[in-house]
């Protein structure tokens, strides 16, 4: 279980601080010992981050994962943290999961559900559209729905095909009894995810299956305008009549979508789905929430890193729209420039068409509300990631004092090849801290224009010493920062019998 008595009772704690989130107590147990990240409860087997994506605790989150947590960990049910962000609708905890890579693509032991199940069936459209982000690349959606373009090479048509058929078998992945996604919110009537699964491709005429745990009262074989007839949604039914959703098909049980209605009291429904209805089915235009940007978007902010996410800009390059970060991005064709956070949530948030002439699924620019299809990363931010990451790696005690290049080559460099190794003294410090050696403190330089004095290896007897000077203070260790029931439905009569007690020990810990 990766547990032991030792670190049990400081675990619980950490649980304890990820469902009640508490940043303070969380960060004070991960500086003391960063395994605790790991640890899963003797029960259920749930992380301290199936607690906080569970609770929506975003930067308890993003904590443990900077702290060494497994972000596909499973507890005894075979849910990992996003499938809890995407049943509570935490979105910005999936959005936090997938800027740290989280395989949306794992299911769960008891019936098979993805975190896309998850999303569909408590209406989460944002969580959603999030969990088929690496999907759905930032292009035109013209070039999304067609299946060839004569304008481009046999190669970028073939690319351009398995990239629909990966985005229509993920988001047609059938879970126990052949439930798709979209199943699920036609009959709970979430007429926006259901939608935005149309526009991504979703299959409107997939069939349950005969056999599995689930308990489908509709019958084997029936299609999701079926479950749009239970569920009574009256937009659900027109917008999957609209996308070619037969009103003739019969399931196992020889009902047609109009019997199911009439069972289930659903009569408004009746004449919309009768066989030889006459009723006008009005056009529906591309989802609000297709959001096509996103991918570029969230390629940029997992090549930036999470901590880089957050810098503030020390200089006039200013994000327009938090006025706190610098600028990292720019929208492709009226090149404004945001950071990536205000990108990213941006997309993850707009639900409005663009109001000039653009492509469908594009988001307007906040600031001239031209359509934006894709961001693109700036290249000045590479250069000064890349400016950064060699001050860092660099240790120079005499960067304060004016020496030629040549006297630093040949002093300072020896210095830091014995630093490494070297025992330094206690009695000064050099007030730079160097990232590449984090065993060893690197002396201030009280010379001032002469050369450095190099630091000789202790001896063998001052070996003993060296680890209290390793060892932080009790003032360092003080300084911490500042701290930042499941809605039942009409699905919870389809899933399993024998799954449910499973289910139910595993989230009453998180409930608790």
């Amino acid at each position: 279980m990766g547990n032991s008595f030792g670190c049990s009772a400081s675990g619980e704690r950490l649980v304890s601080a990820a469902r009640d989130g508490d940043l303070v107590e969380a960060k004070m147990l991960l500086d003391c010992n960063p395994c605790l990240a790991k640890y899963s409860t003797f029960g259920g087997l749930n992380s301290p981050l199936h607690f906080a994506a569970a609770k929506g605790h975003n930067e308890i989150v993003s904590l443990l994962l900077e702290n060494g947590a497994d972000v596909n960990s499973r507890n005894y049910c075979g849910q990992t943290a996003v499938m809890q962000a995407c049943r509570y609708g935490h979105w910005e905890v999936v959005q936090t999961l997938l800027i740290f890579r989280c395989n949306v693509m794992r299911a769960d032991y008891l019936s098979g559900r993805s975190a896309l199940h998850f999303a569909a069936v408590n209406g989460h459209v944002r969580c959603l559209r999030l969990i088929v982000a690496d999907f759905v690349p930032s292009v035109p959606y013209e070039a999304i729905d067609s299946q060839t373009d004569p304008s481009k090479s046999d190669g970028a048509n073939v690319k351009s095909r398995c990239e629909q058929g990966a985005l229509s078998k993920f988001v047609n992945k059938a879970a126990d009894g052949g439930i798709t996604a979209l199943h699920m919110a036609a009959l709970n009537g979430y007429y926006d995810c259901v939608h935005l699964l149309l526009d991504l491709h979703a299959n409107v005429s997939a069939v349950t299956f005969h056999y599995g745990t689930s308990m489908d009262l509709i019958g084997a074989g029936s299609t999701p305008l079926h479950y749009a007839a239970c569920g009574g949604n009256l937009k659900c039914c027109q917008i999957l009549l609209a996308r070619g959703a037969s009103r003739t098909t019969l399931n196992c049980n020889g009902w047609l979508p109009l019997d199911v209605a009439r069972m289930w009291g659903r009569h408004w429904l009746e004449p919309l789905v009768a066989p030889n209805s006459v009723s006008i089915i009005p056009g529906f235009p591309t989802s609000n929430y297709l959001s096509l940007p996103l991918l570029s978007a969230l390629n940029i902010a997992r090549d930036c890193g999470f901590k880089s996410m957050g810098a503030t800009s020390d200089d006039g390059d200013t994000c327009a729209v938090c006025l706190e970060r610098v600028c990292s991005v720019a929208a492709e064709g009226c090149g404004h420039e945001l950071c990536v956070r205000c990108a990213l949530y941006l997309c993850s948030t707009s639900n409005i068409q663009s109001q000039t002439i653009g492509s469908s699924g594009s988001i307007p620019c906040p600031l001239c509300r031209h359509a934006i299809i894709s961001f693109v990363k700036l290249s000045r931010a590479t250069a000064k990631e890349k400016q950064l990451h060699l001050s860092l790696s660099i240790c120079n005690p005499c960067i304060l004092h004016t020496c030629d290049a040549e006297d630093q080559a040949s002093t300072c460099t020896p210095e830091i090849r014995k630093n490494r190794v070297a025992s330094v003294s206690s009695d000064v410090f050099c007030p730079v801290t160097c990232s590449p050696f984090p065993s060893a403190a690197i002396p201030l330089c009280t010379c001032n224009d002469g050369p450095c004095p190099t630091f000789e290896p202790r001896d063998v007897g001052t070996e003993d010493e060296s680890p209290r000077h390793l060892q932080t203070t009790p003032t360092d260790q003080d300084k911490l920062g500042d701290p930042r029931q499941e809605r039942t439905s009409c699905s919870s009569m389809f899933w399993g019998r024998r799954s449910g007690s499973r289910e139910n020990q595993c989230n009453s810990e998180i409930n608790a």
